[in-house]
C-alpha cells in the first residue's frame, strides 16, 4: 500500500511551493525522490493534474505573497500632499521632499522581488525533468511552462495592485540614477576653482567630494536594472515614470540654455543633447545586459526606439513652445532674433502650432503694447517688427493678418496714429518706415495682387489648414503676401488720401516752424512719396515748396537797396503761401500793436509794388520773431512766437495788465492767453501778483530760481502748436459742402438708408468734380449730426429732425 505521506513529503522536497514555502529551494533534490513521485504520478494518471495543481500555486504565490510583499515596501513613504495632489507626475517628482530614501527603498524591494522570482524561476526545470518532456499536451497547458510564463504573470499581478503613488517611487529612483548619469558632463560644464572644488559637494551622490560613493551607487543601479530586466518589468512598469521624468528634464534644459537667447539656433544642440545624454541613458537603462561599446542604434531595444520617436516630438514641442512664449521679445530683437526665429519655423513644420502661435503672441501683444500707457510711435515700433518677423517666420500672410489685427484695430482707434505714421514715413526713427520708403518700391494695391494671382494660377497655393476662416477676411491673405511694410502700416485706415492730407499738414507745419529749412531733404521725400502714392496725391505739397523757394526770392527783391521800404524800424520775411493748396489754418487771431501793423502795410506796399496787381492777407499768429529784452540790468535775445512777442511788447508801455485788457487789445481768448504768459513767468519777467492781474518785475524775481534749470528750448517747446487744422477737422469741413445736399434729399424722400445716400452723393461729387469719402466717413458724418439733434437715426434709415 502506497504511503501518502511520505509521497507528499517528496513531493514538497521538489516543489516547496506546493508546501507554501515559495522562496526557499533547499539544495539540489535527489534523483530517487524524482524517481520515486514520478513512478507514483504515472500509475495513479495524475500528470495533467498536478501540473495544473503546480500552475495554480505558483499564480496563488505570486499573487498573495510576492507582489502584497512588494508593495508593502513603499506604504507611507510618499506625503499625503503628493498623493493626488499633481496632475503631473513629474511635478509630484520634482516635489518630493527625500528622493534619496525612497531611492535606497526601490532598491531593497526589487532585490527581494528578484530573489522570489528566481525561486520561481527553478519550478519550470523541475518541472519538465520530473514528467520528462517540456512537449507533452499536459505541460502546453500550463502557463508558467510557457514562454516568460511566470514573467507574465508576475507583471500581470504588479500592475492589478499598482498603487498610485508608485510612479512617484519610481520617478525618484531615475531622478537619482539620472543625476549619476550626467555627473561627468555637469563636471564638464562647470568652472570652479579647483581649491573651491574640494569643499563642494558631488553633484551625483550629493556628498562631500572626498567621500563621494557615485561609483556604488551606479553599481547599485545597474543591478537593480539588471533584475527588471530580467522579471520584464522595466518597459510596463517603469515607463511612464521615466517618460515624465524626462520630459521634465527636457523642459529644464530648455530652460536653461535656450531662454532668452536668440541670436544663435538651439535645435542641432537639443538634438546632439537628447542623442548623447538622454538616449544613451536610457540604453544604459534598457540595455544594461551588453557592454555599452557594442549598443548601436540599430541594436538599441525596442523600447528605447519608441521613446526615442515620441521624445523627439516632445522636445521639438516643448522648444516650440518656449519659442513661442518669447516670441514678443522675438519681434523686438529683430533682425538679431532670426536664428530662434528660423527654429520655430523648423519645429512648425514638424508640428502644427499655427493655432497656438496665434493665440499666445495675440494675447502678448494685447497685454505688453495695446493699452493707454503705450505711446503710438512704440505701438507702430511693434507694429512694423512684428510684419517683419512673422513674415520670415510664415510668408503665406495668414498667421500674421490674424496676430497683426488687434493692433490695427486698435491704432485706428487712436487720434495721433496717422500723424505719427507720416512722421516716421519722412523722419528717421524706431519704426524703420523712412528705411522702407527709402526702397522705392512701388505701392502694391489689391487689385495688383489680384490681377497677379489670376494669371500666375499654376502656382497658386491654398491658405494654411486649420486656420479659423470665420477670423480671415475674403481673399486678404493673398494681398498680404504681396502687400509691403508701408503699404500695411496705410492699409490701418485703407485710404492714402487721408495719410497724404496728413503729410500735409505735417509738411506745412515744419515749413512755417523751421527757419532752418532744409529743401534738399523735403524734395527727396516728397519723390519717394510720389512714386509710392502717385503724383495727383502730392501736387499740393510740390506747390508748397515752390512757394517757399519763390517767398525767398521775394524777399530778397524787397529787402534790396532799391526796394527797401522808407524809415523801416526792423526786417520782415514773409513765406507766401498759395492758399488753395496749402492746409488750412486753424482759426486762431492776434491783433498787432499799431506801430507793428505799420511796418507789415509797409511791406505789403512793396509787394504790390513787386507784383503789380497782387496783394498780402497777413497771418499774424504764426511765424517767429528774433527779440531783444532790456529790462533794468539785464538783457534777453529770444526767438518767439508772435503772441509772445506781441504779449511782453505791450508790457513796455504798461508795467500792469488785468487778463481781461490784455486780451481785448490783443484779441487773444483769455485761456490761451493765460497760457502763453506762464511762459514769461517762467523766464522771470512777469509775475501774476493777485489773480488776474500780472505785473511786470523790473528786477530778477526770486522766484525764477525754480526755472533756472530750463533752457529757452525746452520753454519754446511749450508754445510749438500747429498752426495747421487736423486731417478731421479738414475732413469734416470737406464733407459740411453735403449737408445741404442731404438735407435736400431727406426733406423730397423723407428717409434714407446710409448706402443711397452715399451713392447718390458720389454720384454728384463726380459730375461737380468733389471730393471723395468712403461710406464709414459719411457714416461718421451723419452720426455727428444725429449728436447735434439734426438728423435721426432710426431703422437703418436716417430722416431729419422734426
Amino acid at each position: 500500500m502506497c504511503d501518502f505521506a511520505a509521497l507528499w513529503a517528496d513531493v514538497v522536497k521538489i516543489f516547496p511551493v506546493l508546501g507554501g514555502v515559495p522562496a526557499v529551494f533547499a539544495g539540489p533534490v535527489d534523483e530517487k525522490v524524482f524517481e520515486n513521485v514520478r513512478q507514483h504520478l504515472t500509475m495513479f494518471g495524475g500528470i495533467d493534474t498536478f501540473a495544473a495543481l503546480v500552475d495554480l500555486e505558483i499564480q496563488s504565490s505570486i499573487r498573495k505573497v510576492l507582489v502584497p510583499k512588494f508593495w508593502k515596501h513603499f506604504h507611507g513613504l510618499v506625503p499625503p500632499e503628493l498623493q493626488g495632489g499633481f496632475s503631473d507626475q513629474a511635478l509630484a517628482i520634482e516635489a518630493l521632499p527625500d528622493k534619496n530614501r525612497l531611492f535606497t527603498q526601490f532598491i531593497e524591494a526589487v532585490n527581494e522581488l528578484h530573489e522570489g522570482f528566481q525561486n520561481l524561476m527553478q519550478v519550470k526545470p523541475r518541472l519538465i525533468y520530473l514528467i520528462g518532456s517540456e512537449e507533452k499536451p499536459a505541460l502546453r497547458t500550463v502557463k508558467l511552462m510557457r514562454e516568460d510564463g511566470i514573467k507574465n504573470c508576475l507583471r500581470d499581478c504588479l500592475l492589478a495592485q499598482l498603487p498610485p503613488t508608485f510612479s512617484v517611487v519610481v520617478g525618484a529612483f531615475y531622478w537619482v540614477h539620472f543625476k549619476l548619469f550626467t555627473k561627468a558632463s555637469h563636471l564638464a560644464l562647470a568652472t570652479v576653482d579647483s581649491d573651491v572644488f574640494d569643499e563642494l559637494l558631488c553633484v551625483g551622490c550629493n556628498f562631500d567630494v572626498e567621500q563621494c560613493c557615485c561609483e556604488k551607487l551606479t553599481e547599485m543601479v545597474n543591478k537593480t536594472n539588471t533584475m527588471l530586466f530580467e522579471m520584464n518589468l522595466t518597459d510596463r512598469l517603469t515607463g511612464s515614470a521615466l517618460t515624465a521624468l524626462i520630459k521634465l528634464k527636457i523642459k529644464e534644459h530648455i530652460n536653461d540654455t535656450c531662454m532668452g537667447i536668440f541670436d544663435r539656433s538651439h535645435l542641432k544642440q537639443l538634438e546632439t543633447w537628447l542623442s548623447d545624454v538622454i538616449m544613451s541613458w536610457l540604453e544604459n537603462i534598457f540595455s544594461e545586459w551588453k557592454a555599452k561599446d557594442c549598443i548601436t542604434e540599430d541594436d538599441a531595444p525596442a523600447p528605447v526606439q519608441s521613446f526615442k520617436v515620441k521624445l523627439t516630438y516632445y522636445m521639438y514641442e516643448t522648444f516650440a513652445q518656449s519659442v513661442i512664449g518669447q516670441f514678443f521679445s522675438i519681434i523686438i530683437d529683430y533682425p538679431d532674433s532670426i536664428p530662434a526665429i528660423d527654429d520655430l519655423k523648423i519645429c512648425m513644420e514638424k508640428i502644427d502650432m499655427r493655432i497656438y502661435l496665434t493665440e499666445s503672441l495675440r494675447s502678448s501683444l494685447e497685454a505688453r503694447i495695446l493699452h493707454p500707457g503705450v505711446n503710438t510711435m512704440d505701438i507702430l515700433t511693434g507694429y512694423v517688427a512684428a510684419i517683419k518677423a512673422i513674415r520670415h517666420l510664415d510668408n503665406t500672410g495668414v498667421i500674421l493678418e490674424m496676430v497683426t489685427a488687434p493692433i490695427k484695430d486698435y491704432l485706428r482707434k487712436r487720434n495721433d496714429t496717422v500723424r505719427r505714421v507720416v512722421t516716421g514715413l519722412t523722419e528717421e526713427g524706431p519704426t524703420d518706415l523712412s528705411e522702407e520708403l527709402a526702397k522705392g518700391e512701388a505701392i502694391k494695391d489689391g487689385k495688383d495682387s489680384g490681377a497677379d494671382e489670376f494669371s500666375n494660377w499654376e502656382n497658386w497655393e491654398p491658405d494654411p489648414f486649420g486656420i479659423d476662416a470665420s477670423v480671415m477676411q475674403y481673399n486678404s491673405s493673398r494681398k498680404m503676401r504681396s502687400a509691403d511694410i508701408i503699404s500695411m502700416v496705410v492699409d490701418i485706415y485703407g485710404s492714402k488720401e487721408l495719410f497724404m492730407t496728413e503729410y500735409r499738414n505735417l509738411m506745412a507745419d515744419r515749413l512755417l516752424s523751421q527757419l532752418d529749412f532744409n529743401s534738399e531733404k523735403e524734395i527727396r521725400n516728397l519723390e519717394l512719396l510720389k512714386i509710392r502714392f502717385g503724383e495727383s496725391l502730392l501736387h499740393s505739397c510740390e506747390v508748397m515748396l515752390k512757394d517757399v523757394t519763390d517767398s525767398k526770392r521775394i524777399n530778397a527783391h524787397i529787402h534790396g537797396e532799391s526796394n527797401r521800404p522808407e524809415n523801416q524800424q526792423f526786417d520782415i520775411s514773409s513765406l507766401i503761401v498759395s492758399a488753395q493748396f496749402w492746409p488750412s489754418f486753424n482759426k486762431e487771431s492776434l491783433q498787432l500793436p499799431e506801430e507793428i501793423e505799420t511796418e507789415f502795410k509797409k511791406y505789403t506796399k512793396a509787394y504790390e509794388a513787386y507784383k503789380g496787381n497782387r496783394t498780402l492777407n497777413w497771418r499774424t499768429v504764426t511765424g517767429r520773431v528774433n527779440i531783444e529784452i532790456e529790462i533794468g540790468d539785464r538783457t534777453m535775445e529770444m526767438v518767439v512766437s508772435p503772441t509772445l512777442a506781441v504779449i511782453i511788447y505791450h508790457f513796455q508801455d504798461k508795467s500792469e495788465w488785468t487778463l481781461e485788457d490784455l486780451s481785448t487789445i490783443t484779441k487773444v481768448p483769455q485761456s490761451a492767453l493765460r497760457r502763453r504768459l506762464s511762459f514769461w513767468q517762467n523766464h522771470g519777467l512777469i509775475s501774476e501778483t493777485t489773480p488776474g492781474v500780472f505785473t511786470l518785475l523790473e528786477k530778477e524775481s526770486e522766484e525764477k530760481s525754480q526755472f533756472e534749470e530750463m533752457s529757452l528750448t525746452e520753454a519754446d517747446e511749450e508754445d510749438l502748436e500747429s498752426a495747421m487744422a487736423s486731417a478731421s477737422d479738414q475732413r469734416e469741413e470737406e464733407l459740411q459742402v453735403f449737408w445741404s445736399y442731404i438735407v435736400g434729399m431727406l426733406t423730397n424722400l423723407d428717409s434714407m438708408p446710409i448706402d443711397r445716400i452715399h451713392q447718390m452723393l458720389k454720384l454728384f461729387a463726380s459730375h461737380s468734380g468733389g471730393v471723395e469719402f468712403t461710406q464709414d466717413e459719411l457714416k461718421h458724418f451723419l452720426q455727428r449730426k444725429v449728436r447735434e439733434h439734426k438728423l435721426i437715426f432710426s431703422g437703418g434709415v436716417y430722416q431729419l429732425a422734426k
